[in-house]
């Protein structure tokens, strides 16, 4: 086994309609030591995709500097599939599962690779360090100096590699990144090995469906908690699809118990611009187990935890008895909670989650992975899935235009366009607020942006 420490620079925030533009690793062994040589590659960006011009601040990466030293995406799915995410690869990074993977996934099924095998087949799986960066401060700080800013926790990889003088030459800059986290995984490892590896072997679905299903309270640490803590005590009420709903111990359940089923769902859906002052939100999250959380015993917490986090065992204890009193709640709840499915996504590069590709296409996708621009030209896979016909001629016009017919080229065009048209208007309005706060570093990257706009549409 082996870890792989990535991260990517991007185009924008949405993996759906933004892009990589720098993917950055390293390899290391089981002890955290560096294996081979790092990757850094720059990601030709395709001329339908307008960035953030925030996002070009935060990396300083020009999409003119991507087409002048990059790769195709094609070119790069294919280094990940075949050198990257091999067999027994645990990948991982800060923040990757909410966000890195997503861009990753995006674009395997973009260029026809399966868009989860690199994550679970043949002893491959993935981790990320920052939700045990965020159980690591809450239940076993020592040795690691903290960050806070205006009295709220910081656990920014900046932040937390300034604190404890890691490496970090250049933030944002995807490889240096890559090297600063590796730094902080040793730190972690070297100061509090046993919570490291205790999540370390906590992070697959199995473990923690067993975890979460014990009957007992837990502790659970994740961003979507608010401060001062982003760790809390919770109790599951029901399993969904991808998890399980879990209650937060810290608010007293029984207004919501007092509820009806209609009720829940009228207190869900009140409009967040008219909740008055005392209105409290659900207590309510749903948490995936493939998203390896950060999970752990409630015995581990001692009292000088409890006291940092705000967390009272009373309480904690009472809403415990509280649920039990009321066992059709979680019934209600789940009603409640229920959403409607998304509407198809008339973009097909948005149609990763509408369904899992068929077997039957798996060899159909291998074939137009090592086809080349003459190859392509006239080929025809037959695909059972629709969603990779219409991929195709996308596929085609960003790596190998030479292979487009002449319907596939005004399909193209049409489709850029009017990808384009959609954007332009944020875009814009994007670019004016920039130009209000940039900096002279800042100004010739905005010049840089308004080229590439002239550049799309000509």
């Amino acid at each position: 086994m082996t870890f792989f420490f990535y991260d990517l620079e991007t185009s924008g925030l949405d993996p759906k309609s933004d892009r990589i533009m720098q993917f950055a690793g390293q390899r290391t062994d089981q002890n955290l030591q560096p294996i081979g040589e790092p990757y850094n590659i720059l990601v030709k960006l395709s001329t339908e995709v307008l960035p953030s011009p925030f996002a070009i601040f935060a990396t300083g990466l020009t999409p003119q500097a991507t087409l002048e030293t990059g790769i195709s995406e094609a070119q790069l799915a294919q280094i990940l599939a075949s050198e990257v995410f091999t067999e027994d690869t645990v990948a991982l990074g800060y923040n990757n599962i909410s966000f890195d993977d997503e861009f990753i996934r995006h674009l395997f099924f973009r260029n026809f690779h399966d868009p989860y095998t690199w994550q679970w087949a043949e002893g491959r799986s993935r981790w990320d360090l920052l939700d045990v960066v965020r159980l690591t401060r809450a239940l076993r700080p020592d040795g690691i100096n903290w960050v806070e800013k205006d009295g709220k926790q910081s656990n920014k990889l900046t932040d937390l590699s300034s604190a404890n003088q890691l490496e970090h030459a250049q933030a944002h800059d995807a490889l240096s990144d890559v090297r600063a986290l590796i730094a902080l995984a040793q730190l972690l490892r070297a100061k509090q090995p046993k919570i490291f590896d205790y999540l370390f072997h906590l992070r697959s679905k199995a473990a923690i469906s067993d975890f979460v299903f014990s009957g007992q309270p837990f502790l659970f640490a994740t961003g979507r908690y608010a401060y001062p803590s982003k760790t809390t005590a919770v109790l599951p009420l029901f399993p969904t699809a991808q998890g399980a709903y879990v209650y937060d111990l810290r608010v007293d359940p029984a207004p919501f118990l007092a509820m009806t089923e209609a009720e829940l769902t009228a207190h869900l859906a009140f409009p967040y611009q008219k909740r008055p002052a005392d209105y409290q939100p659900l207590p309510v999250k749903e948490l995936r187990f493939n998203r390896c959380p950060a999970l752990a015993p409630l015995a581990v917490l001692r009292p000088e935890d409890a006291a940092r986090l705000h967390l009272d065992p009373c309480q904690i204890a009472a809403s415990v008895r509280t649920l039990e009193q009321d066992p059709d709640f979680a019934q209600r709840l789940e009603i409640a909670l229920a959403r409607p499915p998304f509407p198809p996504a008339d973009d097909p590069d948005q149609t990763l989650y509408e369904s899992f590709i068929p077997d039957s296409d798996q060899p159909k996708m291998a074939a137009v992975r090592a086809a080349n621009a003459r190859t392509l030209a006239d080929f025809d896979p037959c695909f059972t899935d629709p969603r990779l016909a219409q991929l195709l001629p996308l596929y085609k016009a960003r790596n190998f235009p030479a292979a487009l017919t002449k319907s596939e080229a005004e399909l193209w065009q049409a489709y850029r366009t009017a990808k384009l048209n959609a954007r332009l208007p944020a875009f814009q309005s994007e670019i004016a607020a920039a130009r209000q706060t940039a900096t002279a570093r800042q100004k010739p990257l905005l010049k840089a942006l308004t080229l590439w706009l002239d550049y799309c549409l000509s």
